[in-house]
């Protein structure tokens, strides 16, 4: 009987064991491909940043371009700019879209099929055509100051070429994939949880609080952790809307490199923003690793 067993086992292996070489095989690829374009150039980058010469000309460790970075005023200033308006970014996304995915998720007919077309338009609309209809609309003498100025109110001040020029585009561009990822997390809130909590005498409040919030915490994190990772290293609608100074990390990067011809200083603050984005990204493993986890 023990032999039968293990001969019947010994195909099994020797079938299984024959596949994982196709299956390295297949995955080899991407890996490689993200090794060559992705891991190197960090690593690169990062060497390049604290192996340099002195002034003999002799290689060492060198910190000198990470000390400039954070003893210089404006590289501060553009590195807090950027952290302010990724935090208000994430904090309207998550209080525009959270309501959007809630109401997607528990309600039916046709006019919750024309609201999540609306929510979703925005993924279909290039960042530079964003920018430029922000301008048309909310800009110096846009529509917003023509139509105020037809019945007589005042000009608006625009949030063009401020903070919030940024902020406005940047919420407005990362709506649709922050209400696809709640919607889907909602998904896992049954409908018998609602009604058996609304049953007991809960409030929507208490229902959202202690039904729905618990359940979808990690499609928020993960919501939370892809729009940060998005809004942080953007360049095209900082650079299009945002003032000149101070700069979000990207315009920061661009100019430094192209226009002051300092490639040093901006690896440097490259390097600085990979970092940033690696905590950041740290929350969505630990979201991923959670999940797999239960």
């Amino acid at each position: 009987m023990t032999e039968l067993a293990e001969g019947e086992a010994r195909p099994l292996i020797e079938k299984t064991g024959s596949r994982r070489p196709t299956g390295l095989l297949l995955v080899a690829v991407p890996v490689l491909l993200m090794a060559w374009l992705i891991i190197w150039p960090i690593f690169n980058a990062f060497a390049r940043t604290v192996w340099r010469p002195d002034a003999d000309g002799d290689y060492g460790f060198n910190l000198s371009s990470y000390v400039f970075f954070f003893s210089d005023q404006y590289s501060i200033n553009n590195l807090t700019i950027t952290l302010w308006t990724t935090g208000m970014c994430a904090l309207l996304l998550l209080v525009i879209c959270l309501p959007i995915a809630i109401y997607l998720r528990f309600s039916h007919g046709r006019l919750p099929a024309y609201v999540q077309a609306l929510a979703i338009f925005p993924m279909f609309v290039p960042s530079i055509i964003l920018a430029y209809a922000f301008i048309r609309v909310l800009g110096p003498n846009g529509m917003v100051d023509i139509l105020l100025n037809s019945v007589g109110l005042p000009k608006i001040r625009t949030p063009y070429l401020t903070p919030w020029g940024p902020v406005i585009g940047l919420v407005w561009d990362n709506i649709p994939l922050t209400v696809l990822i709640l919607l889907a997390g909602l998904g896992s809130v049954s409908n018998q949880a609602i009604e058996a909590a609304r049953d007991v005498g809960a409030r929507r409040l208490q229902v959202f609080w202690y039904i729905i919030l618990p359940r979808i915490s990690n499609s928020v994190l993960v919501a939370i952790s892809f729009a940060v990772l998005g809004i942080f290293s953007s360049f095209t609608l900082p650079y299009l809307l945002g003032p000149a100074s101070p700069e979000m990390m990207g315009p920061f990067m661009n100019r430094t490199f192209r226009e002051v011809n300092d490639p040093l200083n901006a690896i440097t603050q490259a390097v600085i923003t990979f970092c940033f984005c690696i905590a950041f990204g740290l929350f969505y493993v630990r979201s991923v690793a959670r999940n797999q986890g239960k």
